[in-house]
């Protein structure tokens, strides 16, 4: 198996790259665009179960001032073949007390890579 030909992790590279910007502008037309349009889509947030893109995007829209702010403090992106990655990210929101974690499933469609999963956590003291 091919994994991380660089033209497949450039690209989906940038498609991660296209996400957080969009995730930190609440641009929620990129975001929507940025995830496979399906109910098989799955987003398992803090706080939330979310199945099927109806119910990301009924969240993101009534995600009051959209994401809080973060910085990433490590990323790793692994391609596997020409059309999957994975992503997985911690980050540091602002304000708060430990790092979170986020993990993302891209696959390339013709009309581009979309996230068709994804998991976001917070980190608990002690662990």
């Amino acid at each position: 198996m091919l994994i991380n030909d660089p033209a497949t992790l450039a690209a989906a590279t940038s498609a991660f790259e296209a996400y957080e910007q969009a995730l930190m502008t609440n641009d929620l037309d990129a975001l929507d665009a940025l995830f496979w349009a399906s109910e098989c889509t799955v987003r398992i947030g803090p706080g939330q179960n979310l199945y099927g893109i109806d119910a990301i995007r009924a969240f993101r829209s009534a995600r009051v001032g959209g994401s809080p702010q973060r910085r990433l403090l490590k990323v790793v992106i692994t391609s596997f073949g020409t059309d999957f990655a994975t992503a997985h990210a911690e980050f540091q929101r602002d304000g708060a007390p430990a790092p979170g974690r986020q993990t993302q499933s891209w696959v390339r469609f013709p009309e581009g890579w979309r996230v068709v999963s994804a998991h976001i956590s917070m980190l608990g003291e002690g662990h």
